[in-house]
């Protein structure tokens, strides 16, 4: 059985990216075959995946190889079915593999939305809400793979809600910043509603090419990223602003998506304000890991290209992002068993 884990808010620069790209290459350390999603059109997950050099190239090579190509069978009527993705390797990794994005993925939207009306009159409508299923659990089946990782852009998109009510769990990541807090506020408004037509949608569209899952996704928790530290700890500004997310994800966010059925059972949850990790920004290992397609926790000190001080600062913050991320991931691990 693979498990499908979306990552998603709607607020940028909470390092969903990051998240999706850094939990997929420890889940291979664990021995998982790991599929990569990219369903932002901005295409930042292929691009580190493929590299700077190689993701211009890839798309001059493999026009048709990337996500929109792929769902086009359902959202051009073609009469042809939707197949398996071939798997695209991610460089430097011999188990990690992505569907990459597509500039224009965009495009489906608008019919995409359309589709949720639950409208009988155009029958074609029927399978696109399901397509985006359809092709990773084809893709999945063909390569025997143990989990799906998707990034996903930062709107209320009607893609977003297709992958989302898709998938079998969900993360939640944010930044220590008022807008984080007010995304927050919102996803518990908007996720129960998503959640609540995907149950309709399941009975509607059960007869669709393409059905949907019939299971509800389940929030597994929330990674709480990019806040500066001293001495080891957040700094008193930045961990007032993690406290305030914290209250807001226990007392208000869990219970209202709790009410449609979107999380696990409570003894699952045996960590702290159901965050899953604190992990501090990345400083100057951030743009080495953006042009290497390496996570900070896997750069060498070659790769790093510090001598002294400077070098002995990175290195004990590798280290502690190794340990970071991988307990961050036997949680995943342990959630989706």
């Amino acid at each position: 059985m693979s498990s499908k884990i979306a990552i998603f808010s709607h607020k940028g620069g909470v390092s969903k990216t990051t998240t999706a790209y850094h939990l997929a290459w420890m889940l291979t350390e664990f021995d998982k075959k790991v599929l990569l999603v990219d369903s932002d059109s901005q295409c930042n997950l292929s691009k580190i995946a493929l590299g700077e050099e190689g993701f211009d190239q890839f798309y001059l090579s493999k026009p048709d190889c990337n996500l929109k190509s792929y769902l086009s069978p359902a959202f051009k009527a073609q009469p042809v079915s939707i197949k398996a993705a071939e798997l695209i390797p991610v460089k430097n990794n011999s188990n990690l593999f992505i569907i990459p994005g597509s500039f224009e993925i965009t495009e489906y939207d608008v019919s995409l939305g359309v589709s949720f009306t639950l409208s009988e009159t155009l029958t074609s409508l029927k399978n696109l809400p399901g397509s985006f299923n359809a092709l990773i659990e084809k893709t999945v089946e063909a390569h025997a793979i143990d989990y799906v990782i998707i990034d996903m852009n930062p709107s209320l998109s009607a893609i977003n809600q297709a992958l989302l009510v898709s998938s079998d769990y969900f993360i939640v990541p944010a930044a220590p910043d008022n807008f984080s807090a007010m995304a927050v506020k919102s996803l518990s408004k908007t996720l129960p509603k998503w959640e609540q037509w995907a149950k309709k949608a399941r009975v509607a569209f059960s007869d669709a090419f393409y059905p949907l899952p019939k299971n509800t996704p389940k929030f597994i928790g929330t990674v709480v990223q990019r806040y500066n530290i001293r001495d080891g700890k957040p700094t008193q500004a930045n961990q007032k602003l993690i406290d305030e997310l914290n209250q807001l994800i226990t007392t208000l966010f869990v219970p209202e998506i709790k009410k449609i059925g979107m999380t696990l059972n409570d003894e699952q949850y045996d960590f702290e304000n159901y965050c899953l990790s604190l992990l501090p920004d990345f400083q100057g290992l951030n743009p080495i890991y953006q042009k290497l397609g390496i996570p900070v926790y896997a750069l060498t000190d070659e790769q790093i290209g510090q001598t002294g001080t400077v070098l002995k600062k990175y290195q004990t913050m590798r280290d502690d992002f190794y340990s970071k991320f991988s307990n961050f991931t036997k949680k995943v691990i342990e959630l989706t068993s």
